[in-house]
């Protein structure tokens, strides 16, 4: 499976492009803003000839969700996440306010195709992707793991040395603590992090070094 990493809009989020020898992908939060922005993940799609089977996000805080409506208008496709985060596109101009960002619900509101929940499989050329519920920074955010390559993709649940933010509405440290531990720290240690935000880690240097749930936090 082969990883494409674009870095988008002002808060820096990282949106993941999944495709193989088939051509089919997947898009992972579409989290482009600016024009250039669209036009970068555009043409790449095109210029590889690329089919795009799926656009999915992980959670549906704002920055995540920014080139959501012109990804799915354009292929012809509706976004798939977890229904638990759906109250979060009720206020997406209050929470671009707290931030300076222009913007309506219209805007960015985007039409829902398909819940995912834990267990689905997303499949996509001759690849799958296993979907596990992991609440904590959003009710409803999930993580996708392609066991093949040994890769997962968790949105804002577990960063490098860190974790995501769980002051925001819906957030529960100690839900967000208990996902990490029993949905991504049961997997293998060599399995690579791909988060929402920022570089890339793997499973067995968080549980020796992260410092909010780490080995110093009693996981085994």
């Amino acid at each position: 499976m082969k990883i494409k990493t674009f870095e988008f809009n002002p808060l820096g989020v990282n949106t993941y492009l999944l495709a193989d020898e088939t051509n089919e992908c997947v898009v992972i939060d579409p989290a482009c803003f600016y024009a250039d922005e669209k036009a970068l993940i555009l043409n790449y799609i095109i210029d590889h000839d690329l089919v795009v089977k799926h656009i999915i996000n992980t959670h549906l805080h704002f920055d995540h969700i920014f080139g959501v409506n012109y990804l799915t208008s354009h292929f012809g496709l509706s976004l798939e996440c977890n229904k638990d985060d759906e109250f979060l596109l009720e206020n997406i101009s209050d929470q671009l306010r707290l931030f300076g960002i222009p913007g309506s619900d219209s805007d960015y509101k985007p039409e829902i195709g398909n819940w995912l929940n834990e267990g689905d499989v997303i499949n996509f050329g001759n690849q799958a992707l296993r979907v596990f519920h992991a609440p904590g920074h959003s009710p409803g955010s999930i993580i996708f793991y392609n066991e093949e390559s040994g890769s997962v993709f968790c949105g804002d649940v577990l960063f490098r040395g860190s974790i995501g933010r769980t002051d925001l509405t819906g957030g529960n440290f100690d839900e967000l603590v208990e996902s990490i531990r029993t949905k991504l720290f049961v997997m293998p240690n060599e399995t690579i992090v791909y988060p929402g935000h920022g570089p890339t880690t793997t499973i067995g240097y968080e549980k020796k070094n992260n410092p909010f749930v780490g080995t110093s936090n009693n996981i085994s």
